[in-house]
């Protein structure tokens, strides 16, 4: 699905933080994409975003060169990126509200030809309820707490039936329980949805537990090698924080990430 061929990328002629960088990622895996701060974690999203452009190379997303954000990508952000002035409803109704006003452009949403499952109204309070927002529909964000206003952040972009999710730090500054609730609720919903998800996180425990592939990178510039891929098959099965296998895991990605 995602297409990563030779990337370079620096930011204002500065030194380069991704350099003759490769990446693939098939439809329907589970990545979470970890490392120290500063390493380009974000930056590597944002350029899946089509947010960022590359200096050099090329991001492809089902074989198509990203030149622009498309309507099919979801990205969820780490301070939820909700109006202030709209209610929950009004929030999560804003991206159905933009591809109304743009049509079927192929810029701002899908094709007509390609919308044949288009979401609707009826939607939004499918996805109230599913994420147990109902009774918060007419609530402003100030008066939720930090994982409602991320439930609501979630509901607004899968409304619009997204086939890649992009999440960056979605869960660093809830509570531990809260936390964990919504990492399973998100592991959850991708398989049930049937999407693709790149998830930043510079949790070593929260990368493990989420990602069934692991791209661990180092202090830029970002090469491949030596920027490593690991495999996870048993992340979010029941009871998989509790394993011998997964604080192995955990132990091996801390001491990779250790300075030299």
């Amino acid at each position: 699905m995602i297409e990563v061929k030779n990337l370079n990328y620096a930011y204002n002629n500065g030194p380069p933080v991704f350099q003759n960088f490769n990446w693939t990622v098939a439809q329907g895996e589970t990545w979470a994409v970890l490392g120290p701060s500063g390493c380009g974690k974000s930056t590597l999203l944002y350029l899946l975003a089509g947010l960022l452009f590359p200096g050099r190379g090329e991001v492809r997303i089902h074989g198509q060169i990203l030149a622009r954000p498309r309507p099919r990508t979801g990205l969820i952000l780490q301070e939820y990126g909700l109006l202030p002035w709209g209610t929950v409803r009004q929030n999560i109704e804003l991206g159905l509200r933009i591809r109304n006003f743009y049509g079927p452009d192929g810029k701002h949403a899908p094709l007509a030809h390609q919308q044949q499952d288009q979401p609707t109204p009826a939607d939004v309070d499918d996805w109230l309820a599913r994420l147990g927002l109902a009774k918060l529909a007419d609530k402003y964000p100030d008066q939720l707490s930090g994982g409602q206003r991320q439930r609501t952040a979630i509901a607004r972009t899968l409304v619009l039936r997204p086939d890649l999710l992009l999440m960056d730090e979605p869960f660093s500054s809830l509570d531990a329980p809260t936390r964990e609730s919504l990492q399973n609720l998100t592991l959850e919903l991708c398989q049930e949805q049937r999407l693709t998800l790149v998830i930043v996180t510079h949790a070593i425990e929260e990368a493990a537990c989420l990602g069934r592939k692991i791209l661990l990178l180092s202090q830029p510039p970002n090469t491949t090698p030596p920027a490593t891929t690991l495999d996870n098959p048993n992340a979010g099965q029941l009871g998989y924080r509790q394993t011998t296998e997964y604080f192995e895991l955990c132990r091996s990605l801390r001491s990779q990430m250790e300075p030299p």
